[in-house]
């Protein structure tokens, strides 16, 4: 009889905490949007490359009428964005902010939403190993869908002072697929705490382990500091690669793409044409190579990334941006007014 009732009371409990999640499920869902991307690909046909425009997908969720959050990955080399909303409207939209190492961006719909649902960011430092939590999103561009799980764990560099290198994970075994990218975590209450970002895998599919950026790191980079978005991809270049480059000075940033809008390609910044595959890595050269930001040289020490990284931050829109470049074997300066 014991046995029987104790079995009883847990098909109960399963039962109610499958009805709370729908429940939150039916809530959040109308908030959540797909991200539809178009970016410059470079294909090697044999000797020859050839620039091609592809298509990318993502997840997004709206935290006001006009505003969504949504993964860097997603949208940082981004040419064109367009966010698609649970009853099929389609709404153009322009990254304002974001930030790759933490792995967040912030986007503006070109005009606002009608009866927009949004949904709020909550407090991640309450997120405990263990914690219950869903991800709702649009994994492989499937519509919208749910999956859930516990937080197992946390990835941390919040101690840094520079804000392009901080990131703060929560390890999931939530369910996480291509798409999910930039989608909501969620905690029982329909509060986001964390703004889905990759999967470790060696099959290419989900394999247990997922990762989101925590919301109160998201509040910190996206909602506290100066939007700025550069739009570019970049590779450091060091040590021995550096010299491999002849760049006159040990650090510099190789461009990989540019989006031609962004305030660094307005200036006529370049990026790379020709894929190589360099100690194990595919990265594209030929584009410049970024020695100076508004005369602040770039090194890979924590002062240098700060100065860099205030500098950016408290230009307003309009200021100018000078960078030197290494472009073609001569060090040119782009930006001057």
């Amino acid at each position: 009889m014991k046995k029987y009732l104790l079995s009883l009371l847990i098909l109960v409990s399963i039962s109610l905490q499958a009805q709370d999640l729908s429940a939150l499920y039916e809530r959040v869902n109308p908030a959540i949007v797909e991200i539809l991307t178009e970016q410059k690909e470079i294909v090697n046909y044999g000797s020859t490359t050839k620039t091609i425009t592809a298509g990318g997908l993502g997840s997004g969720f709206m935290i006001s009428n006009t505003k969504i959050i949504t993964a860097a990955h997603v949208v940082q080399v981004a040419e064109k964005v367009n966010v698609e909303f649970y009853d099929g409207e389609v709404i153009p939209a322009n990254v304002i902010s974001s930030y790759n190492t933490a792995d967040v961006a912030l986007i503006e719909l070109l005009y606002p939403r009608k009866n927009a649902v949004t949904v709020i960011l909550g407090d991640s430092d309450k997120a405990k190993v263990g914690s219950k939590v869903f991800v709702v999103g649009a994994p492989f561009g499937l519509g919208h869908s749910f999956s859930s799980g516990y937080v197992s764990g946390f990835k941390r560099n919040i101690e840094d002072k520079n804000p392009f290198t901080k990131y703060e994970y929560i390890q999931t075994d939530a369910a996480i697929n291509t798409g999910n990218s930039g989608g909501p975590m969620f905690n029982m209450q329909g509060e986001v705490i964390g703004i889905v970002s990759n999967i470790l895998t060696k099959s290419g599919g989900f394999e247990g382990i997922g990762f989101a950026t925590t919301s109160n790191l998201t509040k910190k980079l996206l909602l506290e500091k100066k939007p700025f978005w550069s739009g570019v991809e970049m590779v450091p270049l060091t040590g021995k690669m550096a010299h491999i480059f002849n760049i006159p000075q040990e650090t510099g940033l190789l461009i990989q793409k540019v989006v031609l809008s962004s305030p660094f390609g307005v200036i006529g910044l370049r990026g790379g044409d020709v894929e190589m595959t360099i100690a194990g890595a595919k990265i594209l050269v030929g584009g410049d190579i970024i020695l100076a930001f508004n005369g602040i040289e770039v090194e890979i020490t924590d002062q240098s990334l700060l100065n860099i990284s205030t500098m950016m931050e408290q230009r307003n829109e309009g200021d100018s941006i000078e960078l030197t470049v290494l472009r073609e074997g001569k060090v040119i300066k782009l930006g001057r007014r």
